[in-house]
């Protein structure tokens, strides 16, 4: 059983941080501002203006 809690993971996210093959990226949604147009924290990337993204392709 694993008691380990998984790192949080904000909707704009493919995966919980520090997955292998993934890495920060600017935030889409926000354009890495963190707020929306009104003040409030980005939905997507929960305010930090990065999302989760996979990295490297093929």
């Amino acid at each position: 059983m694993n008691t380990t809690p998984e790192p949080a993971k904000n909707p704009g996210d493919i995966a919980p941080p520090g997955t292998p093959g993934t890495g920060e990226n600017v935030c889409t949604h926000c354009q890495g501002r963190g707020a929306r147009a009104d003040g409030q924290p980005c939905p997507m990337c929960g305010g930090t203006g990065v999302v989760i993204a996979g990295i490297g392709g093929g």
